[in-house]
């Protein structure tokens, strides 16, 4: 590479930077001068009461599609609905929102994605959007809650399972989490979180089709509520597990998180991962808008009836400049 080319390069990637840092307002862009620490990694210390419950869901979620074909429709519907919901309370709230505030929501939307967010039951969202943080901060290093580099079981379920590493405890104390603080919807959340996930994880999916419709109270607990529960864990877990192993790296090849199609309908729009981590403002976390991408066409009807607004987006030249400059050559428009 000539000097002049260098210089070119160079001066195309601070535009990004520059781009980047006047657009998002959090801490979710990669640092990379975060360096690891040499020598011999810190001992795995496992966390039995982490593998024993969550060996006992997954048990009770079989449990649960031995039931599914004794299921009625209307409790397969139900069931289908709280996964939509529950899955809405992590993209569209704890993700999008909380995380890298690509978007602006009303006080009733605020309330709504708390209460979906229960529902899902992956950490409150003042803890979810922190290690999320993080993740995009020091992706793929000792300092990424679950850093794919240690292989799929961990950073599909294996980091639930273990302590944390020190670098992902000290980088997270680090971050600036003021907004988060701020929103009165997040700290009650947090303040009363174990008795929301009781109710909305768990009474409210089994209470309905049993009251409503007269569901047997074995099929209303398992399905709507276990089952539910372990799919809509799993399908997240893929975005940092299948999303960052395989599939495509059409904006930037040097990173691991990939477009992986599957992941994106199963997670309702967060498979588009490598343009994610690339434009990790951008509130579609995809070029292509609502195109496999439920969360991105809730936003959007949420900003037509004014619960919602300024979604940030980025713009076609600086997509087609990243594309060109770091994509692998696997680019389709449309």
């Amino acid at each position: 590479m000539t000097e002049t080319e260098t210089r070119t390069h160079h001066d195309g990637k601070q535009q990004i930077r520059r781009a980047v840092a006047e657009t998002s307002s959090v801490e979710d862009v990669f640092d990379d001068t975060y360096k690891e620490q040499e020598g011999p990694k810190p001992p795995t210390m496992l966390v039995w009461r982490n593998i024993i419950l969550m060996s006992v869901l997954h048990v009770a979620a079989l449990y649960g599609l031995v039931l599914l074909p004794s299921a009625s429709v209307s409790t397969l519907a139900w069931t289908a609905v709280c996964y939509l919901i529950s899955a809405l309370g992590v993209t569209a709230g704890a993700h999008r929102l909380w995380s890298h505030r690509s978007y602006k929501a009303s006080f009733p939307l605020r309330v709504f994605l708390a209460l979906a967010n229960s529902m899902a039951f992956q950490n409150d969202i003042y803890e979810w959007a922190r290690d999320h943080r993080v993740h995009h901060k020091y992706s793929e290093t000792d300092a990424d809650p679950h850093n794919a580099t240690r292989g799929f079981f961990f950073a599909h379920i294996g980091w639930l399972m273990v302590r944390k590493h020190p670098d992902v405890i000290e980088k997270g104390k680090k971050l600036e989490l003021s907004d988060l603080k701020a929103d009165k919807v997040v700290m009650f959340q947090r303040r009363h979180y174990k008795l929301s996930v009781v109710i909305l994880c768990f009474a409210v999916p089994m209470f309905v089709p049993w009251y409503f419709w007269g569901e047997s109270l074995s099929v209303a607990y398992f399905v709507p509520g276990f089952l539910r529960y372990a799919v809509m864990l799993n399908a997240t877990w893929l975005v940092n597990s299948a999303a960052h192993i395989w599939g495509n790296r059409p904006y930037d090849k040097t990173i691991n998180p990939r477009e992986n199609l599957i992941v994106a309908l199963s997670a309702i729009g967060e498979g588009f991962h490598n343009y994610h981590h690339t434009f990790p403002f951008d509130y579609a976390t995809s070029e292509f808008g609502c195109k496999l991408n439920l969360t991105t066409a809730f936003i959007d009807t949420m900003c037509f009836l004014g619960l919602a607004k300024d979604p940030k987006r980025v713009s076609k030249e600086v997509i087609t400049a990243r594309v060109q400059r770091t994509g692998e050559g696997s680019h389709k428009s449309g």
